[in-house]
């Protein structure tokens, strides 16, 4: 019998595994597992999908699964469910189309991903009641826009997909509200960062933050009211919508795993070794099912990322197909669009978690330009940066401007993985012309601002 590799779940993670165990090793047997429709697809447009950004659904599919067929010799079995793993007989059950299977493996990839986290609240299963996770629910979301023409939403989160999808109804001409529970809208980027983006959203969108929503009620047709209060139920009011999307988080899908002994970390996620192992021989975790590690900490922590997803399921390929290759940490890099707002974060940002760690944070927020101030079309950017007062290294940076956001948060991811101090951040020897930068680049001014704070000159 050839040497069998299987992956459960054939997104990001589990595809890119599969692809580069193939690359490495022909002579696998490679079998993936998916319980949806729906392969190695990009989860991240959906939103822009449902904005009409994207025409058609299968526009978001990276690689059609007659490819890794055909072309990668990959076994893709599409709507197969595995439903057990016994680790000591190396077998896996799996409901298919045609009843239940069993196969056995030499070595298996779970990379089962996550699920939205649904709330505890009377009535969420009412009609008109939506989460947006996957192909399947962005569709269910589109048809009911086409069929039943909703003029409001309540959007219930405050994160990544609540705000993407806030501008998404608003582009269709709906009144749109957005109920946090949090005080404030991407809460990890910082209050800085939050009140910026919360007084620009308000030209568009109703905002209640610090508000729980506990029970929804359907009162006609195509109409929904929803109970929203403080968490002390000081105050109370009744929301009337015609559609609500819960965008509440995601949690690791583990149940697998966790059935089967495999051991989890205390976010909840698969714990893994460098090479993605779990603590059972054989059997690895990658993707957004699993913990990675902080480049800032370097201890395991939760941060599901697509890019992460990828990398980590390339590198377990390659142990799998024969070449040892190490996960890479993390630094939690994100980006995301609010309406003209590009919002962005990397790092640890969160002075209490950065003292939990053991730091001496201390950060400092600037304001500056895009371009150079005289240079036509030049928006405003501001930066918070942060640093370990007793090391100067950096811990993170959060930015938010109308341009000129999105590419500069990767100078402080990169130097996030150099380990450098703020001094040397400053001293970078970055790109100037007026179209694109002040002569002080935000981010050198951001470090150079922060540095004199170390030093106590400020």
């Amino acid at each position: 019998m050839k040497e069998r590799f299987i992956v459960i779940g054939g997104d990001a993670a589990g595809m890119s595994a599969a692809s580069k165990a193939r690359r490495e090793n022909s002579k696998l047997e490679i079998i993936v597992l998916e319980k949806g429709g729906w392969a190695s697809y990009a989860a991240c447009g959906l939103p822009y999908y449902l904005k009409g950004n994207v025409k058609n659904i299968e526009d978001l599919i990276a690689i059609q699964p007659e490819i890794f067929r055909k072309e990668r010799n990959i076994d893709l079995r599409l709507n197969h469910e595995v439903t057990r793993i016994n680790p000591e007989k190396k077998i896996i059950v799996a409901q298919s189309p045609q009843g239940e299977i069993e196969l056995t493996y030499h070595k298996l990839l779970i990379s089962t991903g996550a699920k939205a986290v649904k709330p505890k609240i009377k009535g969420i299963d009412s009609h008109g009641v939506f989460f947006l996770r996957d192909i399947a629910s962005a569709i269910k979301i589109k048809e009911y826009l086409a069929e039943r023409a909703p003029k409001s939403v309540l959007i219930v989160g405050g994160g990544y997909i609540g705000l993407e999808m806030a501008e998404a109804f608003y582009s269709l001409g709906m009144s749109v509200q957005i109920v946090e529970l949090l005080p404030h809208l991407l809460n990890s980027f910082g209050l800085e960062i939050a009140e910026v983006v919360e007084k620009y959203i308000k030209n568009y969108v109703r905002l209640h933050l610090g508000r729980r929503v506990n029970k929804i009620r359907e009162i006609d047709t195509g109409k929904l009211s929803v109970y929203v209060s403080t968490e002390q139920d000081k105050q109370q009011e009744d929301i009337d919508t015609e559609m609500l999307l819960l965008a509440t988080g995601i949690v690791p899908e583990v149940i697998l795993a966790r059935e089967a002994g495999i051991k989890l970390g205390p976010s909840g996620a698969i714990v893994t070794d460098e090479f993605g192992e779990t603590n059972m021989p054989d059997i690895y975790a990658v993707g957004d099912c699993a913990e990675v590690t902080s480049i800032v900490t370097n201890q395991n922590t939760y941060i599901p990322l697509a890019l992460t997803a990828n990398r980590n399921g390339r590198a377990v390929g390659s142990t799998i197909g024969g070449k040892k290759t190490h996960l890479s940490p993390v630094a939690g890099t994100a980006v995301v669009k609010v309406f003209q707002l590009e919002v962005a974060t990397t790092g640890l940002m969160d002075i209490e978690v950065a003292q939990k760690y053991g730091f001496n944070p201390i950060k400092n927020t600037i304001d500056s330009r895009s371009r150079a101030g005289y240079f036509p079309g030049s928006k405003p950017i501001k930066i918070s940066l942060m640093a370990d007062r007793n090391t100067k290294k950096l811990l993170g940076c959060s930015m938010v401007g109308e341009e000129g956001v999105a590419k500069r948060i990767d100078i402080v991811a990169t130097a996030l993985y150099s380990k450098l101090t703020a001094e040397q951040l400053e001293n970078l020897d970055l790109a100037y012309a007026p179209p694109f930068s002040p002569v002080w680049d935000p981010v050198l001014t951001a470090a150079k601002v922060l540095n004199g704070k170390l030093e106590g000159k400020h």
